[in-house]
């Protein structure tokens, strides 16, 4: 089976050009903070297929005690992007460069933990076949 089959592979591949595509969408942003009636632009959250979602998330936790804390996976849903509306300048420029570069930075670590994920699996796979 050729690495790029392997769900995770592929999940973490498509993850970072996500983020390199929002990179330059937020990059767009920033060059454009001083154009007038420029609106600032984000891309839509990432949607991974559901074949793959459904391949890695059979894995659950397992409470051996009731003890243990429960998971709350469904709980993240209950938090919502704020798009009410964008502080407009007297020029009709929508670009706060506060908030781009918070999603830079954002961005920035997300790609790196992806890429640290991915490098470290290849590894895990080298180490199992005895190439490490």
């Amino acid at each position: 089976m050729p690495i790029s089959e392997i769900p995770l592979f592929s999940m973490l591949r498509t993850r970072m050009q996500w983020h390199q595509e929002r990179q330059r969408v937020l990059a767009e942003n920033v060059a454009n903070a001083d154009t007038p009636k420029f609106r600032p632009h984000d891309l839509a959250p990432l949607q991974l297929n559901q074949q793959t979602v459904a391949r890695t998330a059979s894995i659950t936790l397992a409470r051996t005690d009731n003890s243990h804390i429960t998971s709350s996976a469904g709980d993240s849903a209950a938090f919502q992007a704020d798009r009410s509306g964008y502080e407009v300048r007297p020029a009709g420029n929508a670009v706060t460069l506060e908030d781009e570069m918070m999603k830079v930075a954002a961005n920035q670590m997300d790609y790196q933990a992806a890429t640290t994920l991915y490098i470290r699996s290849l590894n895990l796979l080298k180490t199992a076949l005895g190439k490490r």
